[in-house]
């Protein structure tokens, strides 16, 4: 199993590969790792918020060595669903400039390999919505 500092560097890798694939299909990035509080304490992260047209979207990036895409409904479960949502939630609160545009929900799934191959990246768009 990987140790913290592994993980955070793949982490950190996976975020800067989904970047770059979102600013590929034309988005722009406005936030990265952003954060909510409220009472003081943080309560959610977004690892990345773009736009596309006159969309936005909020971007969870899944990065893993040892799980594959198939895994991805424990990475992403309802609970951590929720967490997002009322993360972007918050966002749209404090930023009213984009409330009146249509909100997303994606995931970039990386699967590292060490092999000559390299990374696998799957970009799901609607990956999830709100539910009622």
């Amino acid at each position: 199993m990987p140790n913290n500092v592994n993980t955070a560097a793949l982490g950190k890798t996976g975020e800067e590969q989904a970047v770059a694939v979102l600013q590929a299909a034309g988005m722009e990035i406005i936030a990265k790792n952003y954060r909510s509080k409220l009472a003081g304490r943080q309560t959610g992260e977004i690892d990345i918020i773009a736009l596309d047209k006159e969309t936005i979207v909020f971007t969870e990036v899944k990065s893993w060595q040892f799980f594959g895409f198939e895994d991805l409904q424990y990475g992403i479960d309802i609970k951590k669903q929720r967490k997002i949502i009322k993360t972007a939630k918050y966002f749209m609160s404090e930023n009213r400039k984009y409330s009146k545009m249509s909100i997303r929900f994606d995931v970039v799934f990386i699967k590292n390999n060490k092999g000559p191959e390299g990374n696998q990246v799957t970009h799901l768009a609607s990956a999830f919505t709100e539910r009622v």
